[in-house]
């Protein structure tokens, strides 16, 4: 699957098929079954990859909000300091 995922097409993907492309490419990388020239090609895709699960994450982390309950027993969310 990762070696049909060109660079371009990463920034459609969902977190979960990134992060198994991401997946198959260190497999591949860390079993050295990949001559040297497409073992430099996948890590480039690699890194896009990673760049793009990170975003993905940094999104979902904006998104996520902490819900309070004030001492009138009044109950609101504000977005959650992940920090």
């Amino acid at each position: 699957m990762a070696d049909n995922i060109t660079i371009k097409d990463i920034d459609s993907l969902t977190f979960e098929v990134a992060l198994k492309s991401l997946e198959e490419i260190v497999s591949q990388l860390d079993a050295g079954s990949i001559d040297l020239d497409k073992a430099v090609e996948a890590y480039e895709r690699g890194a896009k990859l990673k760049e793009h699960c990170e975003k993905k994450l940094k999104e979902a982390q904006l998104r996520i909000e902490k819900i309070e309950v004030d001492k009138n027993g009044e109950v609101t969310t504000k977005v959650m300091d992940t920090e």
